[in-house]
């Protein structure tokens, strides 16, 4: 007779995103091969160039975040102190159209999202190795009812995620490059964020640091 649990637990460890994860939370550890990871990393060095990287400025306060970001597809998260967290369609400081989203990730949101309407946004967010990005919530949109869904490129962070309210209990774990994160369902609004960087933990960039794609449905 088969030990169910006991198969559970190997399966657990051989398996990571079989780790329960708050609510609805789905993680998919190296969603993509290194030579695909290698070639959206080209793909979106073409996208810095064409829309360079921008250090986006906290609502009021205007203090700096500690990453540097850029956007593809139709719309693009920007922010800054006077007019705050938005979507708009060029680039703050060029005054160009957000370039294409890659049809690597439109394939990847086919396949995972589950929902009948493309992205709208692909954040570019890279981290330095001393960047990091506070608990929050995505919740910018007019649509909840799309998830969000994000790849890790280079080295590894620790990843935390919580519930709908900034005070529920979390869970911290480490996603490294190739690595999946789909927020859904009840998890949609969970605060989350990135507690630190592990420098020399990926020889995919040129250099330490990591990339972070999140697209996002924006409108209905």
């Amino acid at each position: 007779m088969i030990n169910n649990s006991l198969t559970i637990r190997r399966l657990a460890i051989i398996s990571p995103q079989l780790e329960p994860l708050p609510h609805d939370a789905q993680w998919v550890p190296q969603c993509l091969t290194h030579e695909e990871q290698l070639m959206l990393v080209e793909e979106i060095r073409q996208i810095v160039t064409a829309a360079p990287l921008f250090v986006p400025k906290m609502p009021r306060t205007g203090k700096p975040m500690s990453v540097r970001m850029t956007n593809c597809g139709p719309l693009g998260w920007v922010t800054t102190k006077e007019e705050g967290y938005r979507y708009q369609a060029m680039h703050p400081e060029t005054g160009e159209k957000w370039p294409d989203m890659p049809a690597t990730l439109l394939k990847l949101w086919d396949k995972y999202a589950d929902y009948p309407k493309p992205p709208e946004a692909c954040l570019v967010n890279f981290y330095e190795a001393s960047a990091k990005m506070g608990l929050h919530q995505d919740r910018d949109e007019n649509n909840f009812d799309a998830p969000v869904l994000s790849i890790s490129l280079g080295d590894t962070c620790l990843f935390r995620i919580g519930g709908e309210n900034r005070k529920d209990p979390t869970k911290s774990f480490k996603l490294t490059s190739g690595d999946m994160m789909l927020l859904t369902g009840k998890s949609r609004m969970a605060f989350h964020g990135v507690d630190r960087i592990y420098p020399g933990t990926s020889t995919l960039l040129k250099q330490d640091g990591r990339i972070n794609l999140t697209l996002r449905r924006v409108t209905a």
